[in-house]
């Protein structure tokens, strides 16, 4: 396959171009690094099946050539991004995969949305499955993304009922690895940022929130078996195994032997509507592709631990 990803060099979008390579697929990545890395795709610049094109995809794409599949991983996702930059958000959400379903139609190419289980918001239905459809607030500080994705999965079925495109949608659980950013305000690697420092580790509230960690080599594989799988969708993907915030601290303390102390802060403003719970519910994507996360909390924190410190010089 000829494939398009944007946000190539983000978090999940690097990891995918890596896994679609190692398959023979030929990638081109389009990312304008507001929260993509250089580093993060540095190790493919070389490969001859690979081409890196720096752009933001609110502005019109002109690719050369056939595409199998455009694939949309093109927005920031970190609370440290809905303070900074919401209008950014909003308008890769809107505008961004707008361009990007035109590009599909152009190319008569399957179309990919890589959306969120921010769908749900603070879910009032628990584990949450595809046909909930969310608490969400359309004006808290969360909302930028939130709606955003919303907007983006609204107009994805809308040219899959108008322009017959044929597209996949993945809601995408909390992921967590090597390549994401330090300090981006999300939880994980805050801890272990906190914990090498051995500073204070931060729970907001008592810590009893609960989430649903997936490694990122089995998100990976998961979207990739939708991509290739006859779902529209959406469908969950994501690890249905919970923990509470503080046993993700306490896992990272034993796994860094820090002498980080667990502490609770008040939530700040910016982390109104900060959802309780968040587990998927994945018998759709199980039954229907085979697919189940493989990769205990444990093990996958190890790598994102020594990857941190080495980037942190620690």
């Amino acid at each position: 396959m000829r494939v398009l990803i944007a946000g190539g060099a983000g978090f999940i979008g690097s990891h995918l171009a890596d896994a679609l390579l190692a398959r023979g697929d030929e990638v081109i990545a389009v990312d304008n690094f507001l929260s993509g890395r250089p580093e993060n795709i540095a190790h493919l610049m070389n490969h001859e099946r690979f081409l890196f094109l720096e752009q933001d995809v609110t502005e019109t794409l002109f690719i050369d050539g056939q595409l199998d599949a455009v694939m949309d991983l093109a927005s920031p996702a970190s609370p440290t991004d809905f303070a900074t930059i919401p209008l950014e958000i909003l308008a890769v959400g809107s505008t961004g995969t707008r361009n990007l379903l035109d590009l599909a139609v152009i190319k008569q190419a399957r179309f990919f949305l890589a959306s969120t289980s921010e769908i749900y918001g603070d879910p009032l239905v628990h584990p949450q499955p595809e046909t909930y459809w969310g608490n969400v607030s359309s004006i808290g500080p969360r909302s930028c993304y939130d709606e955003a994705k919303r907007f983006s999965e609204a107009i994805t079925m809308a040219y899959h009922r108008v322009h017959d495109v044929e597209v996949r949608i993945v809601r995408i659980f909390n992921t967590y690895g090597p390549r994401m950013r330090p300090n981006d305000g999300r939880v994980v690697g805050n801890f272990i940022c906190q914990a090498l420092r051995n500073e204070p580790i931060t729970l907001f509230g008592d810590g009893h929130q609960t989430r649903s960690f997936c490694y990122v080599s089995d998100e990976v594989r998961g979207l990739i078996s939708v991509l290739d799988g006859p779902l529209t969708g959406p469908i969950n993907v994501g690890n249905p195994i919970e923990f509470t915030i503080r046993q993700l601290a306490e896992c990272i303390v034993q796994l860094t032997s820090s002498a980080s102390e667990i502490i609770a802060v008040p939530l700040p403003a910016e982390r109104e509507g900060d959802p309780m719970q968040r587990c998927p519910d994945i018998s759709l994507i199980t039954s229907s592709l085979g697919w189940s996360p493989t990769v205990s909390l444990c093990d996958g924190l190890i790598p994102m631990i020594e990857a941190i410190r080495l980037e942190l010089a620690l």
